[in-house]
């Protein structure tokens, strides 16, 4: 039951850390013009995804 339970806590903290690395590279890879066009900022942008996946 134990081990059960550490299994899967590793396992929801290792997908929500694969999620947040792959939407962190996608911002990052944005150009500063894309950000222009799409009237948003970096920093702000890695705050909100932080946000919705860690609570």
């Amino acid at each position: 039951m134990i081990f059960d339970n550490l299994v899967t806590r590793a396992r929801t903290n290792f997908a929500k850390r694969r999620q947040y690395n792959r939407l962190v590279a996608e911002i990052e890879n944005l150009s500063s013009r894309d950000l222009a066009d799409l009237r948003a900022d970096r920093s702000e942008m890695l705050y909100h995804i932080h946000k919705q996946i860690y609570g």
